[in-house]
């Protein structure tokens, strides 16, 4: 199995290839959001159904809407499940994960979200910290670092296209104030879009738990410098390649793609700059519910589905040919029924993923100890 390169490593194999298939190295060396949606310099006179005016995420395509009666129904039932939340977790997770899997009626997505991840336990904890750490001056260096981000996520969404907008304020006031309760992770440019993302469906106080939540659980020790989490689940992920699709691997292995040339930005930034929209709220649903083997499997998908072809592989005759698909996955690939069909049905069990990590888990230890 492939073992996970050091980072020095990582940045030597980066600085040989073309500046359009470098990928992040480093939580702390992202690249920025608006990387991604430069590709379309027009913008709409109006914003699409997600509040985009332009930019990759920008669709002018209509959903299907499902029949009323069945939304309403879904609404009904997550009112009610909420309203006992406590109860329904610990008695009948079963049936929150296969609501999830479903798809979060867009009228309760953000309530739903925050008791999900937990942040409601958060805040309830600490009722007033958000805007007692607002009020604090923080870390001048990664204040500055914040408002340099700034402008860079999701720039053509109504919330952020200029500084006057709510968004920017809000997102400097959730990174600010994460910065200064996690000391130990202060601030990383890869936070910056998973914390714009959470604004634009919850009130700043909740998105900050929220946010605490991803980063300090969801995403435990991500975001420290030198990437040991990251390295770890790099080689976790390479090995459920070789279990789900023995061909992608043996073609990875051959030209050298070690994964934390195209893992690194699905991981650290939660799919928020990979996925287009529909599909990333779906993922997201199942994300908050289940923990971050999903990020695993809508990797392994978009590994397998992209690679998998044998007419694919053929063409991709060395380590930039494949990180250049990779990069940018058929469109097919990521659209949303076929993105949630293939990561419910991929043939792996809860004890893979744990087998697997105490396995990489013993490797690193060894490792150390050698």
């Amino acid at each position: 199995m492939a073992t996970s390169p050091h980072p020095s490593a990582v940045s030597d194999t980066l600085s040989s290839i073309s500046t359009s298939n470098k990928m992040a190295t480093s939580p702390r060396s992202a690249p920025d959001t608006i990387s991604v949606c430069s590709t379309l310099s027009a913008l709409s006179s109006c914003p699409d159904r997600h509040g985009f005016y332009g930019g990759v995420q920008f669709t002018d395509k209509p959903k299907a809407p499902l029949p009323r009666s069945q939304i309403l129904a879904r609404e009904k039932k997550w009112l009610h499940m909420m309203d006992i939340w406590r109860e329904y977790m610990a008695k009948n997770y079963k049936k929150v994960r296969e609501r999830c899997r479903k798809g979060i009626p867009a009228s309760v997505r953000p309530r739903a979200w925050f008791y999900l991840s937990g942040a409601h336990l958060l805040h309830e904890k600490y009722p007033n910290l958000y805007e007692e750490l607002l009020k604090m001056p923080g870390n001048q260096q990664y204040i500055e670092e914040i408002r340099k981000d700034q402008h860079r996520q999701f720039p053509f969404h109504e919330m952020f296209l200029d500084e006057e907008k709510p968004g920017r304020i809000e997102l400097f006031n959730v990174l600010k104030a994460y910065s200064i309760f996690n000391p130990q992770i202060g601030y990383c440019q890869a936070q910056a879009p998973i914390a714009a993302f959470l604004l634009m469906f919850l009130p700043a106080e909740q998105a900050f738990w929220c946010f605490v939540s991803v980063c300090d659980k969801y995403l435990k020790d991500y975001f420290k410098p030198g990437m040991e989490m990251l390295q770890r689940d790099a080689g976790m992920l390479m090995a459920l390649v070789k279990k789900t699709s023995p061909n992608v691997y043996r073609h990875l292995q051959k030209h050298k793609v070690e994964p934390l040339l195209f893992m690194t930005d699905w991981f650290l930034c939660a799919m928020t700059r990979t996925l287009p929209w529909d599909t990333l709220l779906r993922v997201w649903d199942c994300f908050l519910c289940e923990g971050i083997k999903i990020l695993f499997k809508v990797a392994l998908v978009i590994l397998g589905a992209s690679l998998g072809p044998r007419s694919i592989r053929k063409v991709c005759n060395d380590l930039c040919e494949t990180l250049e698909v990779l990069r940018s996955p058929p469109e097919k690939v990521l659209e949303e029924n076929f993105m949630m069909h293939h990561v419910l049905n991929l043939n792996l069990s809860r004890e893979d993923f744990e087998r697997e990590h105490q396995r990489q888990a013993e490797l690193r230890r060894r490792g150390k100890s050698s």
